[in-house]
Formats: structure tokens, sequence, C-alpha cells
């Protein structure tokens, strides 16, 4: 109810309330309803967000008359999802090429993406938002030279995560950003050892070359599948991943 109306006497109160779905929640195992109308939703998932509607019944008696009114009363409540972001990794890293047009700067990256994910598959980890421009840079010693600027995510939500988290269900958060960070490590490692990587696994496209001390890796907060941030949706928590009904 409204405020003005929490103030007032309420005669013969009847709650009803709905939920997202629009079944009635009175008798359901998940819920707890009071007399005056409170609820509780116990045992969150999920798909218990959106919108809960309380419709209101009551009794007007005219003093006078005592002639009774039926009035009826809904209130609408926004109910979301939230959980802490989990962890990911953005990386950052250059290569020297020969040219920007050549078609060898896409099969390289290609072949990148393909290396990095079957060393962090084992972790239920991939590379998302892979990307790469290419710069021509002109230098005072080495005249112009062509570079390409890769970046990537290193993403905790490979296919079959669900199922690690299910062998940990009190601890999959922590599971989960152990994982990544043992994912971003071994890329960091793979990248430091990369010149002898290139001569072995890149034959195809000897012109391209890791810059040296050009990988930076950052830790930036992730939402898990299904959840996102909405700063308009949810502002009471601009920095938790709130339900995105996905």
């Amino acid at each position: 109810m409204d405020l003005a109306l929490s103030q007032e006497r309420i005669i013969d109160p009847i709650y009803l309330w709905t939920g997202p779905d629009g079944r009635v929640l009175q008798g359901q195992s998940y819920v707890n309803l009071t007399e005056t109308g409170k609820l509780m939703v116990m045992g969150f998932m999920v798909p218990m967000s959106g919108a809960y509607t309380c419709t209101l019944s009551h009794k007007v008696i005219e003093t006078t008359t005592q002639e009774e009114t039926e009035m009826v009363e809904a209130y609408k409540f926004m109910v979301y999802a939230y959980r802490e972001a989990d962890h990911a990794y953005q990386v950052s890293v250059r290569f020297s090429t020969t040219g920007c047009r050549l078609r060898n700067n896409d099969l390289f990256i290609k072949i990148l993406k393909k290396i990095l994910n079957s060393s962090i598959s084992h972790l239920t980890c991939h590379i998302t938002g892979s990307s790469y421009k290419c710069h021509s840079i002109r230098t005072p010693k080495d005249g112009l030279q062509y570079e390409l600027f890769v970046n990537f995510l290193v993403n905790p939500f490979a296919p079959g995560w669900e199922e690690v988290c299910q062998e940990f269900p009190y601890d999959c958060q922590d599971v989960t950003n152990r994982r990544v960070r043992q994912a971003a490590e071994r890329i960091g490692k793979f990248f430091h050892q990369l010149k002898h990587v290139l001569k072995t696994e890149f034959q195809a496209v000897p012109t391209i070359q890791y810059m040296d001390n050009s990988f930076s890796m950052t830790p930036i907060d992730s939402c898990r599948p299904g959840f996102g941030r909405n700063h308009h949706t949810h502002q009471n928590c601009a920095s938790c991943c709130g339900v995105t009904g996905e």
C-alpha cells in the first residue's frame, strides 16, 4: 500500500499477490505471506525476477449511513536477482607485420585465438571479444613500420562452466575466479615464451613477430551469462550484475 493508506485504519483488508508469470502466490512453497500483506520470497532464483503485484481489497464504511463500499488498489514492485561481478582479464598485445592489408594478418589472429583457447579450455575459460587494428608507425630509428594492436578478453564462462559450478555450489564464484586467474597466468606465460612459439607454430606467417614487452593484462569485472549491468534499471546497485531476462 502507499504511505497515506498505511497511516489509516483499513477495514477487512484482503491481499492478493501475483508473481512475474501472473500466477497467484498464495500456497506456493517458495513464498511466505503474512496476514498483514507482507511477502517474503525464499530461495530466490533468477526466473523469479520481474514485476510482483499486490492487489489490496478493503471496505470503506460511510459514517452516517453505514453504507459499505468495496475498494481495490493495485501496487506493483520490481524485484531483481543480483550477484557480485566475477573476474575476467583484458589483454592487449602488439605484433610487427610487413603491411596492414595482408591476408596473413587475419590468419594470424585466427590461429592465435585457436592456440590460446586450446591452452585454457581445460579450465572452462575461453577468449572472447578478440579484435585487432593495424597502424603504420614512423620512428626516427627504423622508419615506417606496421604494427598489429590486438585486444581480447579472457572469459571464465566457456561451455561447461555451469557443470563445474554444480560441483561447488557454495564456492562457485571463488572457483570461477580461481579458474580465470589460472587461465590468465597461462596466457601470460605463453606470451613470455612467444618468440620460440612463433618459430614452431606460425611457420605459415613468419613475417609477423611479437613485440617485446608489449603484453599487458588488466583484471576487470565480468557478469556471468544471464546477468548484466543496467544503470537505468538497477540504479540502486549500478556496480552489481542484475538479471537481464535473457
